[in-house]
Parts: C-alpha cells; sequence; structure tokens
C-alpha cells in the first residue's frame, strides 16, 4: 500500500487544512497554522493519513497542542460521525463473528488502514467540549478489554446537549454509526 500522496493532492490538503484551521479558530486557541504546517511538510506518512481521514469525510481539524512533546493533535471534526466510515462493527474479531450480512470492514482496522488512532471516552468529551458533534449520528469508542471480552464495545453521542456513552454488541453496526479518529503530529 502507498502511504505517499501526489503533489496536487499535498497542496489541496494543505489548502483545505489551513482553511478549516483559520475557520475554526475556537478549536485551537493561540496556536498559528504556520507552526503546524512546518511539521506537517516533512511527515508524509502523517500526510496520508490526514489525506485518507479527509476523503473519508473526517474533516480533520487540530484540536490541541502538547507542550511537551511539541505535538498537534488532528481529529475528526466532522459534524457528524464520517460519512466513509460508517456501517462498521466496532473490530476485526467482531467482524468474523457475523455470519450473515457482514458489514464492510470495522473501526478499529479502518483506523489502523488509516495510521490513526479510535477516541476513547475521555478524548471524545475533550473533543465534544469544543463544540457539539454527533449530533444526528454516533460514533464507535476505544473499548476496555473488559467490556470488549464480554461481547460489548462503547459508542458516543451527543443528544439533548450533553455527551452520552452508551454498550452495544461490538458485532453491531448501522448506517449512522462510524467513528472518528486522531493522529500527532
Amino acid at each position: 500500500m502507498s502511504v505517499n500522496i501526489s503533489v496536487i493532492e499535498k497542496e489541496n490538503l494543505l489548502a483545505i487544512l489551513k482553511l478549516r484551521f483559520e475557520k475554526n479558530i475556537h478549536r485551537h486557541k493561540n496556536l498559528k497554522w504556520s507552526d503546524v504546517e512546518a511539521k506537517l511538510v516533512h511527515q508524509p506518512q502523517k500526510l496520508w493519513s490526514l489525506y485518507q481521514m479527509e476523503i473519508t469525510g473526517g474533516e480533520p481539524d487540530v484540536i490541541d497542542y502538547n507542550y511537551q512533546e511539541n505535538t498537534f493533535l488532528f481529529c475528526d471534526c466532522s459534524k457528524e460521525s464520517p460519512k466513509g466510515r460508517r456501517s462498521i462493527c466496532y473490530d476485526h474479531e467482531a467482524l468474523e463473528t457475523r455470519k450473515e450480512h457482514k458489514p464492510k470492514d470495522s473501526a478499529i482496522n479502518m483506523a489502523h488502514e488509516i495510521g490513526i488512532e479510535v477516541l476513547d471516552e475521555i478524548q471524545y468529551a475533550f473533543l465534544q467540549s469544543l463544540e457539539p458533534f454527533d449530533t444526528k449520528t454516533s460514533s464507535w469508542i476505544k473499548t476496555s478489554e473488559n467490556v470488549r471480552n464480554l461481547g460489548g464495545a462503547i459508542f458516543g453521542d451527543f443528544r439533548f446537549g450533553r455527551v452520552f456513552f452508551y454498550h452495544n454488541g461490538a458485532e453491531s453496526y448501522y448506517a449512522a454509526r462510524g467513528f472518528r479518529g486522531q493522529l500527532k503530529i
């Protein structure tokens, strides 16, 4: 699998990311696009991952900066769960347990292929503190091993002015459920 994007794709992606960064300054107060871009241009693998996030409908944007590590955190900031990553079960094990009507993929597999991490409950709640997301959809959440060992998986959404976390069988999938990912640069 190639992890390179063309020069034109790179230029287009950087233009989209810059515009989104500038339009949504509330997500990353006190940060400058020039600092983000300076780190991005020398990391083709990360650019490829951001490109995959973008083309699957994630609308990635910077939501945090770690001063100790000197890293920016990109996250899927589409209003609803990314369209190109919906109708999927939680993980590969869940995918394999379905005998009929299998979904096309799983959240954990897709995240691994793209090179991103599925958000956990704390990360999802932080994202939701910036603005409401998933008001009509839901997103799989990185699930603890003890819940997963019992066949379950966690998902979250935003309803009635707050964040909710729920459980489902990990093999379940719905047209309105996908996953959100994050990527450190």
